[in-house]
């Protein structure tokens, strides 16, 4: 369980990041190729990214040897390069504090390059950067359009949220398990933490890599980020028409083809019978397929008369709207 305990002035600073920043996302997705599970959604894309990446990379996993990742990699400029900036801009004496507890009771020392980055050598800022630089043109540039446009629904959703129920309901419902007990705002968690912003700000950012607990960065002098999972919870992986692996793909082995394809043509209103010309199937499959996705708070329906209208909710939409950014068209 995760505890950030609140004071007035840091309930007053609380805000959600309005942009996606490239390396917190990158280091989101890293994490999610690394670790194990969820074969069926991520084992492909995992697989497949794993096979591309260069091999400047392998330096961001000597940084890494025991899951601990350094503070100085947590960085949430909404710019690659002033991100990748920033990484330089950590004090000569906080970098080797943080390879030092990084590397601290691990059996194998640190490799040569790491050896000189804790020495502040210029050498070794270059192969990081290198190798930072790499994995975004690897992993997310090819799919960072979508990951922005993703982020902005979720500040929209989340901003609208805060402006109707107010930020106290925002907070307990920003992930399961979360609530608000008096100025205490309890996440889940892998262990107990106890965090105190103490004023300086806390800053909320959705990820789209990462479908765990959420991620707490609380580094001296500077604002409290959480880092939440949001978005459809599908990896984000470019591909063409006639990949069999393309995003609607792992979007229908979790749905199933037809549900997939009723989500898509909800974003427009339709009737059940409309919906069930349109997909081919009979009116009492349509009306059993529409109440499962309204169970799993994809899609609305209301009553006009002797009609049934159906419509996608906005949870509905982030899961399809990915589907029209590879072309698929209802």
């Amino acid at each position: 369980m995760i505890r950030i305990h609140l004071t007035a002035a840091d309930f007053a600073g609380i805000r959600f990041a309005p942009r996606a920043a490239p390396l917190l996302e990158l280091n989101t997705a890293l994490m999610k190729l690394l670790t194990p599970g969820d074969e069926l959604l991520f084992g492909r894309w995992r697989r497949r990214s794993l096979r591309s990446l260069p091999v400047a990379v392998e330096a961001l996993g000597d940084l890494v040897p025991a899951g601990r990742a350094p503070g100085f990699l947590d960085v949430f400029d909404d710019s690659l390069e002033e991100g990748l900036d920033a990484v330089r801009e950590w004090r000569p004496d906080e970098v080797r504090s943080e390879i030092e507890r990084v590397y601290a009771g691990h059996p194998a020392p640190p490799p040569l390059w790491v050896r000189d980055l804790h020495r502040g050598e210029a050498g070794a800022w270059r192969v990081l950067r290198r190798a930072q630089h790499a994995a975004f043109d690897s992993v997310l540039r090819p799919v960072w359009p979508v990951v922005r446009d993703l982020h902005q629904r979720e500040f929209t959703r989340h901003a609208l949220a805060v402006a109707e129920y107010g930020l106290g309901a925002a907070l307990a419902g920003l992930v399961p398990g979360a609530r608000l007990r008096g100025s205490v705002w309890e996440l889940p968690g892998a262990r107990e933490r106890d965090v105190e912003p103490g004023g300086r700000g806390l800053v909320l950012r959705p990820t789209f890599h990462w479908n765990g607990h959420p991620l707490v960065s609380d580094l001296p002098g500077r604002p409290v980020h959480v880092t939440f999972p949001a978005g459809p919870g599908l990896p984000i992986a470019p591909s063409g028409p006639d990949d069999p692996d393309r995003p609607e793909e792992a979007l229908a082995r979790v749905l199933g083809r037809t549900r997939c394809e009723m989500l898509i043509l909800l974003a427009e209103e339709h009737t059940t019978s409309g919906l069930a010309r349109r997909l081919g199937v009979s009116n009492a499959t349509a009306s059993a397929h529409a109440t499962a996705l309204r169970g799993a708070g994809l899609v609305t329906t209301v009553r006009a008369g002797r009609a049934v209208l159906h419509r996608r909710t906005a949870m509905g939409s982030l899961l399809a709207g990915r589907e029209r950014k590879w072309g698929h068209k209802p």
